[in-house]
């Protein structure tokens, strides 16, 4: 069984600091799978759903992140992300509530600045509801 090291950071906690046989989070080209003795590289991570597996038989873990990257060098990989959460952390509705808002500043003339936030913060709020409904029951 070969494993890397894996440290994942979000801007309030240390979410996962350990060892990791596959690591597949969302890239902005497509969804980015990491395994052991993966080639060295940065990826631009968007908001989405990451899954992880600890060992080569275990079971997949997901998360929902938010934007960030991920640098992979040494057969160790370090993800920083705005935001990271398990599907059952996750407030549904909350983030119901920021989906509604970010729609309403949607609806809203904006600088071309605050249109980029705008859809980031809806990209984030319905992966969040799609995760709980998904995971969460």
């Amino acid at each position: 069984m070969s494993t890397f090291r894996l440290k994942i950071i979000s801007s309030s906690r240390i979410f996962y600091n350990g060892p990791c046989h596959c690591l597949i989070i969302p890239a902005l080209d497509g969804e980015k799978a990491v395994l052991a003795h993966h080639e060295e590289m940065i990826i631009a991570v968007k908001s989405g759903e990451m899954r992880m597996k600890v060992s080569e038989d275990g079971e997949w873990g997901y998360a929902v992140i938010g934007q960030g990257f991920c640098q992979i060098a040494n057969n160790r990989a370090t993800l920083l992300a705005d935001s990271v959460e398990r599907p059952e952390e996750v407030d549904a509705n909350r983030a119901k509530e920021a989906l509604e808002r970010a729609q309403e500043r949607m609806r809203q003339k904006q600088s071309i600045q605050e249109f980029h936030m705008t859809q980031s913060a809806i990209a984030r709020a319905l992966v969040r509801l799609k995760e709980t409904e998904k995971f969460v029951r």
